[in-house]
């Protein structure tokens, strides 16, 4: 080109009037234009990787907020002391220490109660506890985890119950706890046995106005019943005192648990037996066999709520157990799962007063932390040597053992301990469920309620949510986006596009209300109609379809080329007034006058107002305009020529659709459905508004669901920054953000590979 440039210029017959294209204006304007292609390539490079940088930080902030949840726990030791006072006193029984760690308490077997400082162990205040003289400490026991009461078994056959209590005051702006004892049923022991002889196990158990005490002698079991009624009169409180009589146990008694709502008593005897006893009925409900092998029980004692038992024995072992109704509808103590420590026995167990973990310690001094609900051993270090006795606080961040005349604490970090891999995504085992079950259900009113945190379900409802949406969406918008760009004529097809398209600028809110207040029971209230409606809509498109092809020509001539479409209108309309205005009649004729009620009662079909029909419906009318929009542009974006050389092989209009035009467009085709996909996942307001919002595992068309994108929006206002439940959330937007992300690297791989198959055509 350039020889064939410098020869016209050199023939031309006026050299003189040769173009100079090296003049300052020409430069100036070839470096301008330089300069703003470089700047506009710039750009376009910042403004990309600016894009992929704020997708990674999103990825890795989410990763930052979740990593938490899965670390472990860690025990801190601090300075142990050896104060003088603990060198007069008896033998530990026990220890507790207060809400805000500032104070602890002892109770050694003289009888005598210490509250001291938890930071220096200064001495601050000494009690004796109102035992006769002569009399002694047999026995102790202590009620629920949180209730601060303790029941002490005298060796006249006697009980005394009292309760540490920490009162706050101000004087001078200062904080001051002042610990005291109180005696909710009076200083006087209570007689337990008749015959004055030591109580070797006792048990307490307060419910509202009832107590049950019970206590035990060798292989004989005492069971009392206290009820105070207040004369509403006077106000004056009385007490009426019952014995409970109950089959007579064969071996010794090693423990006793009562159920908090006073339904069970769990007697543990022999080496490894447990007699369980209904106190409604007064019999027994069944002796179970804990242990399998040599094992003996060493301790037992309840976890947060009382519904849960944890059991200790001599080889290290520790099992959860709880009362389950097997099939017959009779509830039998059941093995939940079991955790292993070390090969010492199990000495003391120490639940948590706030969530479902628990720490045991063992007879080498062994202290294990672990949780039962995630089934999780977060640590086991030691931190004594040989026998000792421990406290752990109400808040589970210290622990207090007294060992060889030495009081230490520790701190402890367990932020998370709710949380495991098995928690997230597999069955558990929840206390009074009958089976392990996936379940999302984050809170409760009650203090002793155990979170849980499955996303099973979840998940699976926002796959069930897009399933739903794409099975109505997808073949609707397709076929429309197909015949819009290949049959229907340019003119109609300038009318039609447009107002599809616009049908994607409606908020989703608003469908979410409409759906939820208007489609929801309307769908109810004329489900026949519906189905019949979706049925009848694609055979009444067939039939006159088939009925226009056997018309005379002269009479399809009429309509334009193109233009068949608008005929449809009638036909549909015509299909959905008679569907809808035939519902009642087909509702009688068929379902016995209630079609939900033949769902439930003859089919066993669970249905709901507020379910995944409703929400199909609603959010595959949303993501229609996604995947026609793409769709169609794809569709009409093959070239002409392909088309218009099939057609002159002699293929048909269908033949040449078929193996050239959407072979040809699938690429495009493909990533509609999946760029609809990805919106049909995560949609918030449709799934919010329109479904019950229950987070169950049921393909039920008819049942609710949840979705991961509508959990993170009803519950992260509500969320304590930086707890498990928060973090939770952010791992659900994680796992939806990482299955958006998988699924449009699979979307583009898969179209490349298309691509490129394609292309020669």
């Amino acid at each position: 080109m350039n020889d064939l440039a410098n020869e016209f210029m050199n023939t031309s017959p006026d050299s003189s009037q040769r173009i100079d294209f090296n003049t300052p204006v020409l430069l100036r304007k070839r470096r301008t234009r330089a300069l703003k292609d470089r700047m506009a390539r710039w750009y376009v490079s910042i403004g990309g990787l600016a894009v992929l940088a704020t997708i990674t930080l999103i990825f890795f902030y989410l990763a930052y907020v979740v990593m938490p949840i899965f670390s472990g726990a860690d025990l801190t030791a601090h300075k142990a002391q050896q104060p003088a006072w603990l060198a007069d006193q008896g033998a530990p029984l026990m220890l507790a220490v207060e809400e805000q760690n500032k104070v602890a308490m002892r109770l050694n077997s003289n009888g005598h109660v210490q509250f001291f400082k938890l930071k220096d162990s200064a001495l601050l205040n000494s009690i004796d506890l109102p035992i006769p003289a002569g009399v002694s400490i047999s026995s102790f026991s202590e009620d629920q985890p949180g209730s601060r009461r303790t029941v002490v078994g005298l060796s006249d056959g006697s009980a005394l119950v009292f309760k540490q209590n920490y009162a706050v005051t101000y004087p001078n702006n200062v904080k001051t706890i002042t610990p005291v004892i109180q005696y909710p049923f009076g200083e006087e022991p209570i007689k337990l046995d008749p015959q004055g002889r030591a109580l070797e196990h006792v048990a307490v158990s307060i419910n509202g106005d009832n107590v049950l005490l019970t206590g035990s002698t060798g292989t004989e079991l005492h069971v009392l019943s206290i009820v105070n009624e207040e004369n509403q009169f006077t106000g004056e409180t009385s007490q009426e005192q019952q014995a409970v009589d109950l089959p007579q146990i064969a071996e010794p008694i090693k423990a006793m648990i009562i159920d908090p709502r006073q339904q069970w008593l769990y007697v543990f005897n022999g080496k490894a037996t447990a007699d369980v006893f209904d106190l409604r009925s007064k019999t027994l409900n069944g002796r179970y066999r804990l242990l399998k092998g040599d094992a003996e029980v060493t301790t037992v004692s309840p976890l947060l709520g009382g519904i849960s038992l944890l059991v200790g024995d001599s080889k290290g072992g520790i099992a959860q157990w709880f009362m389950v109704r097997d099939n017959d509808g009779k509830s039998v103590l059941t093995h939940i799962r079991g955790f292993q420590m070390k090969d010492s026995p199990i000495t003391q167990f120490m639940p948590e007063e706030r969530r479902k973990g628990f720490m045991a310690m063992d007879s080498q001094g062994n202290l294990g932390l672990f949780h039962s609900t995630a089934h999780r051993t977060l640590l086991i270090d030691p931190v004594a040597k040989g026998a000792s006795v421990a406290a752990l606080s109400p808040r589970a961040n210290r622990v207090l053992i007294e060992s060889g005349g030495q009081l230490q604490t520790f701190k402890v970090d367990n932020p998370h301990p709710e949380v495991s891999w098995s928690s997230l995504w597999g069955k558990v085992w929840y206390e009074s469920y009958d089976e392990p079950k996936y379940i999302w259900q984050s809170t409760s009113a009650n203090s002793d309620f155990e979170p849980k945190l499955s996303l099973a379900p979840l998940t699976f409802g926002t796959l069930k949510a897009a399933f739903y949406a794409m099975l109505l969406a997808a073949p609707l918008a397709i076929c429309a986006a197909i015949y819009t760009a290949y049959f229907m004529a340019p003119a109609m097809r300038g009318k039609i596009k447009p107002v599809i398209e616009l049908m994607e600028a409606l908020p989703t809110v608003i469908l979410g209300f409409f759906a939820g207040l208007f489609l929801a029971p309307y769908v109810e209230g004329h489900l026949p109609g519906i189905f019949s409606l979706l049925l009848l809509t694609p055979i009444g498109v067939l039939v006159a379809a088939f009925l226009w092809s056997r018309l005379p020509e002269r009479i399809r001539l009429v309509v334009p080329e193109g233009w068949e479409a608008a005929l449809l209108i009638p036909v549909i309309l015509l299909i959905g007034t008679v569907s809808l205005s035939m519902s009642g009649h087909m509702e009688n004729w068929f379902f016995g006058g209630d079609m939900r009620s033949w769902l439930s009662n003859d089919l066993g079909i669970a249905f709901d107002q507020r379910n995944a029909l409703v929400v199909g419906l609603a959010m595959g009318f949303a993501v229609i305009p996604n995947i026609y929009s793409i769709a169609e542009d794809a569709v009409f974006s093959v070239p002409k020529s392909l088309t218009f050389g099939s057609l002159a092989l002699g293929a048909t209009p269908w033949q040449t659709l078929t193996r050239v035009v959407i072979l040809t467009a699938s690429p495009g085709i493909f990533s509609a459905l999946m760029i609809g996909m990805g919106r049909a996942v995560g949609e918030t307001m449709i799934v919010l508004m329109a479904t019950g919002n229950t987070p169950i595992m049921d393909m039920n068309i008819f049942e609710g669901l949840r979705t991961l994108a509508a959990n993170v929006a009803v519950e992260m206002p509500e969320s304590e920054v930086g707890s498990s439940h928060y973090r939770i959330l952010f791992l659900s937007a994680l796992v939806l953000l990482s299955f958006t992300f998988v699924m449009n690297t699979l979307a583009e791989v898969i179209r490349t590979r298309l691509r490129k198959k394609y292309a020669s055509l």
